[in-house]
């Protein structure tokens, strides 16, 4: 199951933060409270630690963009989790493209 990673509370009056350095890039395994990357707030600048072992999915805000608290950073799965359910559908075209053809071998036969 995939984790998505947010921007914590960094302090109470603390509203966002801006990313200032991704430490892991897409495709990279991770460990669980291993730094993902560096927040700069008006307060603190801080790492932010992975929530789950597994690897780094995908990115959903870049360097130098701010976000609000709780705003979703990137996803961790693992990674046949990285897909957006395309394995599914294309498994099941491919079995009624073999279920037409196997009727239309059964059609030929008759005749």
């Amino acid at each position: 199951m995939p984790f998505s990673v947010t921007l914590p509370a960094l302090g109470e009056s603390v509203t966002e933060g801006t990313i200032t350095r991704w430490l892991k890039q897409p495709g990279d395994t991770v460990e669980m409270d291993e730094p993902l990357l560096e927040v700069s707030t008006d307060k603190v600048d801080t790492e932010i630690p992975s929530p789950a072992a597994g690897t780094l999915l995908e990115v959903k805000v870049g360097e130098d963009e701010t976000v609000e608290v709780g705003a979703e950073l990137a996803v961790i799965g693992e990674p046949s989790e990285g897909g957006d359910g395309g394995d599914d559908s294309s498994g099941d075209s491919e079995e009624q493209e073999s279920g037409d053809s196997g009727q239309q071998e059964s059609d030929d036969a008759q005749q």
